[in-house]
C-alpha cells in the first residue's frame, strides 16, 4: 500500500538510521537508568545486552542524546578489530587526525587525552558494540583502557554491548580489568502487548496518522506482537511489510508474518553455545605476552624493552627504539618486526653485521632465549611463546608491514639529516642509507 493511501506523509517504521520517532517502553527506560547510572559512577562500566533487533542501537542514541554537548563519546563496531583498528576507531570518534602509529603511541595518544578529560570532572564515555566479535589483541587493549585511573577515579566509562550474554567472557582470567569495574550486567527485555500498541501508534501518528487505531486495530496489533516477540526492531520489520502488502484498510491479520524469533540473552540455558564465542573466551585467558629484549655489554644488563609495537629499530642513532651509543654499531643497524606471533630480525646492511647466536645473520626468525649481537652488545631475546624457528620461505609477509616499516625509516632519515651528522674523521661506520 502506497503511503499516502494510509494517510502517511513519511515512513513510520524505518528499519535504517534514526527512528522517526523514539518510544520508550519498560526495559527501554530501565536501560537509560542504567546507562546514566554507569556513567555517574567512578569506576562506570556497564554490560548492555540484547537479541538482535532487540532495541539496543536506539537506547544508546537516546541516551547519548541527553549526555552534555562537551561530553567525548566514542561509538565503536568491535567486529574484527584488532588493537590498533579499536585504538585507532576510538582516537578518530574522539577527534584525532591519524598518521601511521605503531599500538603503543596510539595508547598513549588515548591516555593523555582520557586522563586529562578525567581531571577535568569530565571522564570520555566509550561504548563498544558487537564485544564479542573483538580480537583477543583488542581485549587485552580494552583491559588496559579498563585500568586508567585518575585520583582514585577510572578516567574513561565503558559500556559494551552484545547480541549475545556476555558474562562468560569478562569473566576470563585475562579479563579480571573489566569484571572488577563491573556496575550493571543489564539485558533488556521485550515488550508488553500494550506497550507494542502504544509503539506501533506512536509512530504511525509521528508519520501522520490521525487516526492509527484505523490502520492497526487492536487484534493487529496483538498479532504484530505475538509474532515479533515484543522486540521492537523485528516489530518494526513486520510492520513496514504488512502495510506495504495491505491493499485495504485496516489491515488484515493475515498479512502479518511470523519470523523465527531470538531467545532472550538472559537465560543462558535456552541459548546455543556458539564454537566463536568458547574461541573468544579461551583466547582471552590465554593471551600471550608480548616478547622482552634485554640489552647487555660486558655481562651487564643495560636495560629491557617490551616488544609490544609492530617493529622495532636498533642503532646509534638517539631516533632507533633501541639506542646502543658505540662506534661498532650502524646509525641503523637492525629491524625487528612483528608479524602475528612471530619475530623476524632483519640486518640492515649494517658495517659490522648482525649475530644470531654467534652466527652473522640477514634475516632470521626469533625463538625464546636467542641472543643477538650487534657490535659488543649483546640482546636476549626472552618470548616463551615463540618455539619454532621456521623459515622465512613461505611466510606470507605482510605489504602494509613492509611499507609501514620503509615510511618509518624514511621518516627517521629525514628527521635526522636536519641534524649535524658525524665527520668522516670519525671514522664510525653507517649502515647503507645513513
Amino acid at each position: 500500500m502506497d503511503l499516502g493511501a494510509a494517510g502517511l506523509s513519511e515512513q513510520p517504521f524505518r528499519t535504517h538510521g534514526r527512528p522517526l520517532s523514539t518510544v520508550s517502553y519498560a526495559s527501554h527506560l530501565e536501560a537509560i537508568d542504567v546507562l546514566r547510572e554507569t556513567y555517574a559512577a567512578r569506576s562506570g562500566l556497564c554490560l548492555l545486552q540484547g537479541p538482535l533487533l532487540s532495541g539496543k542501537t536506539t537506547i544508546i542514541r537516546h541516551f547519548i542524546d541527553t549526555l552534555p554537548d562537551d561530553c567525548a563519546v566514542a561509538v565503536i563496531d568491535g567486529k574484527g578489530l584488532n588493537t590498533t583498528g579499536l585504538l585507532e576507531a576510538v582516537l578518530r570518534q574522539f577527534g584525532y587526525v591519524l598518521a601511521h602509529s605503531s599500538p603503543t603511541e596510539l595508547m598513549g595518544l588515548l591516555r593523555v587525552f582520557t586522563m586529562q578529560q578525567a581531571a577535568s570532572h569530565q571522564p570520555p564515555l566509550l561504548i563498544i558494540e558487537n564485544t564479542r566479535a573483538l580480537k583477543a589483541s583488542a581485549l587485552r587493549a580494552l583491559c588496559e583502557l579498563a585500568d586508567l585511573d585518575v585520583r582514585g577515579t577510572k578516567a574513561l566509562k565503558i559500556v559494551l554491548v552484545s547480541d549475545t550474554p556476555l558474562r562468560k567472557l569478562v569473566r576470563a582470567p585475562a579479563l579480571a580489568s573489566i569484571a572488577n569495574r563491573l556496575t550493571h550486567d543489564f539485558h533488556l527485555r521485550p515488550m508488553t502487548n500494550e506497550e507494542a500498541m502504544e509503539y506501533l501508534h506512536t509512530k504511525l501518528r509521528a508519520a501522520g496518522s490521525e487516526i492509527p487505531e484505523f490502520i492497526f486495530p487492536i487484534a493487529v496489533c496483538t498479532e504484530l506482537w505475538r509474532a515479533s516477540g515484543g522486540w521492537p526492531g523485528i516489530l518494526d520489520r513486520i510492520a513496514l511489510l504488512s502495510l506495504a502488502r495491505a491493499d485495504t484498510l485496516p489491515v488484515p491479520q493475515e498479512q502479518v508474518e511470523r519470523p523465527v524469533l531470538p531467545h532472550g540473552t538472559w537465560n543462558d540455558e535456552e541459548l546455543v553455545e556458539l564454537e566463536v564465542e568458547v574461541e573468544i573466551a579461551d583466547q582471552a585467558a590465554e593471551m600471550p605476552t608480548p616478547p622482552t629484549l634485554y640489552v647487555s655489554h660486558d655481562g651487564e644488563t643495560l636495560h629491557e624493552t617490551v616488544l609490544d609495537m609492530p617493529r622495532l629499530l636498533i642503532g646509534r642513532s638517539e631516533h632507533n627504539d633501541i639506542t646502543i651509543s658505540s662506534k661498532f654499531v650502524s646509525r641503523h643497524h637492525a629491524l625487528l618486526v612483528r608479524h602475528g606471533s612471530a619475530t623476524f630480525l632483519m640486518d640492515l646492511n649494517s658495517t659490522n653485521g648482525t649475530f644470531v647466536n654467534s652466527k652473522r645473520v640477514s634475516n632470521h626468525v626469533l625463538v625464546h632465549n636467542d641472543v643477538i649481537t650487534v657490535g659488543h652488545h649483546r640482546i636476549k631475546f626472552n618470548d616463551p611463546y615463540a618455539t619454532k624457528r621456521g623459515s622465512l620461505e613461505g611466510v606470507e609477509f605482510a605489504d602494509t608491514v613492509i611499507m609501514k616499516t620503509l615510511e618509518d625509516m624514511r621518516r627517521l632519515l629525514a628527521q635526522e639529516n636536519t641534524e649535524v651528522l658525524p665527520t668522516q674523521t670519525e671514522n664510525l661506520p653507517t649502515s647503507s642509507g645513513s
